[in-house]
């Protein structure tokens, strides 16, 4: 049981106790006591006032005497303030606290409870590289897998790869227009950037067609349709689900070129999938099941041989689910992987981590999913994220304005080396050692600044900012713990007993941090939100560094005294650690 959740069931107990009808833990709100303030934890009391028919101060009052004399080996003072109960908590439990669990590196985590969880994330299209958007899609699905591991949870890590429909054969066009039969090889180009170019190509090309059929006197949304190109891209997407031979060949191809380059970006950027699904395959299983989903009345063909959905009963609209032509859209391929999801893993919850401007998609998806009677259709949950902007602006792929995920890691390491250069405290390192620092604190603070935002908000991401040596950044949380280490090199805690020693203010605010941790992540997991880990770790690092500043830890007043301040900072160590490492992020040992 929690210091804090031992508190609850004092003060339920008191207040049963002293007034009538009974109380719960959810009666009133517990925070840790600001640091104006004298305590450890504050009851805030204006929710009890009209329950027992008391005034602040009196209940204040009344409540403390009580507690304090019920529990004198559990609090050792109080006092009241407005409506506000601060209450101090004996030394000796802060101080088993840290005697007990100083050395654990898995302090906070929890047993396994036998629960099965997938987390779907970066789902990119084989028609362009990784950008700014899939780096926030990637840190977010990453972390949150991991917090609900260290929840107890079995989490698998999915990926679905988007390698088929109108958009990949625009590439595919675009390259037998223009290729001339290059390849990455040929070019010196990373694969899903080579493929990324003809994207755009495709898009230059379908844009100057449509503005020639409008100068020969045709309206533009009839050009839209009309143009050669699209006609031609529309007509390779039939060929494709046909299995023609010449346009699987060249699929396959350009599509093992993006993937290659994938896979080069994930490894750099630390991502990681337990399972990666192919649209390619799933869209088929999709088809199978819009077919017994006519048969079961849950969809409708149309005339033109397209199959819908009506939803306007449930406050949507109608979706369509294949086409007249017989190919499968978006939703279907989503169909047939919920099912395949749930018959490989037999998961208890089916996590998509998609960005907002998908909220309507997802819930066509889940309501579609019961209607159709899939397992685990209830299970079914959207993380919706909000997009990202670099202070520019908005990016538009087929206009090859996005901010690419490899340029944008080269830039980030790159000001990671010049900030670290101003600072000169490196000159001891080796050239590699230097490599893996910069790469380190650059990729740490990319990580840090996009999810330290509720995963809801829409953000914009300033590279200078994130790499700022004293903010709310990642390099401040990687210095501070890189301090602690050199601190360790020159002094080493022991396990030997120590006398009780009293706690002075800066040392019992780090200890009630880092008691905290267990429910920091319980609660950052039970919203999917790693905002609420990255938050923590920097109050955390804030707290050590007011302490350092005051307090000497080689220097302290008895050999207790520094013991536990050794103690202290290992303890804070390993949490900064294992909280950092929640977001995906690596802790430098020196810098």
């Amino acid at each position: 049981m929690s210091i804090v959740e031992s508190l609850q069931e004092a003060v339920v107990k008191q207040l049963t106790a002293l007034y009538t009808g009974p109380f719960a833990a959810a009666d009133f709100q517990v925070n840790q006591t600001k640091e104006e303030f004298e305590g450890d934890y504050t009851i805030v009391l204006f929710s009890l006032l009209k329950k027992t028919g008391k005034n602040p101060v009196d209940l204040g009052q009344q409540l403390g005497e009580a507690l304090l004399a019920a529990e004198p080996d559990f609090f050792n003072g109080f006092n009241v303030i407005k409506g506000f109960l601060n209450l101090s908590i004996q030394d000796h439990y802060w101080q088993k606290l840290l005697s007990d669990n100083y050395e654990k590196d898995d302090f906070g985590k929890q047993q396994a409870n036998g629960k099965r969880v997938m987390v779907e994330y970066s789902s990119p299209n084989t028609n362009k590289p990784l950008h700014l958007g899939h780096l926030r899609n990637n840190f977010l699905g990453w972390s949150v897998a991991e917090m609900l591991k260290a929840c107890g949870n079995e989490v698998f890590k999915s990926c679905i790869v988007n390698d088929r429909g109108i958009h990949i054969c625009k590439s595919m066009i675009a390259w037998q227009m223009f290729a001339e039969g290059e390849t990455p090889a040929t070019q010196q180009e990373k694969g899903d950037h080579f493929v990324g170019d003809y994207y755009v190509k495709f898009n230059d090309e379908y844009k100057r067609q449509i503005e020639e059929l409008v100068q020969d006197g045709m309206e533009k949304a009839v050009a839209e349709k009309e143009a050669p190109i699209m006609k031609a891209t529309q007509q390779m997407l039939l060929k494709w689900e046909a299995g023609d031979g010449e346009v699987m060949d060249l699929w396959r191809r350009m599509n093992s070129w993006v993937y290659e380059g994938f896979n080069e970006t994930y490894k750099k950027i630390g991502s990681d999938f337990d399972k990666t699904y192919y649209e390619s395959n799933t869209y088929l299983l999709g088809k199978k099941i819009v077919e017994e989903g006519l048969g079961k009345g849950v969809f409708e063909q149309e005339a033109d041989n397209s199959v819908w959905i009506d939803l306007t009963a449930d406050g949507l609209d109608r979706k369509i689910v294949q086409r007249r032509d017989g190919t499968s859209v978006y939703i279907t391929q989503d169909i047939g992987l919920a099912q395949v999801k749930y018959e490989e893993y037999k998961i208890d919850r089916n996590i998509y981590v998609i960005g907002d401007e998908q909220n309507y998609h997802m819930k066509v998806l889940r309501l579609i999913a019961q209607k159709l009677g899939l397992p685990n259709a209830d299970n079914i949950y959207h993380l919706s994220y909000g997009m990202v902007e670099l202070p520019s602006g908005k990016m538009k792929s087929r206009e090859g304005t996005v901010v690419d995920a490899d340029d944008l890691v080269a830039e980030m390491v790159a000001t990671a080396k010049q900030h670290t250069e101003e600072l000169g405290k490196v000159k001891d390192f080796t050239e590699d050692e230097l490599a893996h620092l910069y790469e380190t604190l650059g990729l740490g603070a990319m990580k840090f600044y996009l999810l330290r935002v509720d995963p809801k908000k829409k953000m914009v991401f300033n590279p200078q900012e994130s790499i700022d040596f004293h903010g709310f950044t990642g390099p401040f949380v990687q210095y501070t713990y890189a301090r602690i280490k050199s601190i360790l090199r020159k002094e080493a805690a022991t396990n030997e007993t120590l006398e009780s020693t009293p706690l002075l203010r800066l040392e019992k605010s780090i200890l009630v941090s880092l008691e905290q941790f267990p429910a920091v992540i319980q609660q950052a997991a039970a919203e999917l939100n790693p905002s609420v880990i990255a938050i923590y770790v920097f109050n955390l690092a804030k707290a050590f560094n007011s302490f350092y500043t005051v307090h000497s830890v080689a220097n302290a007043e008895t050999a207790e005294k520094k013991q536990l301040r050794l103690r202290l900072a290992v303890m804070t160590a390993n949490v900064l650690k294992s909280g950092m490492q929640l977001l995906g992020i690596q802790m430098p040992e020196r810098m």
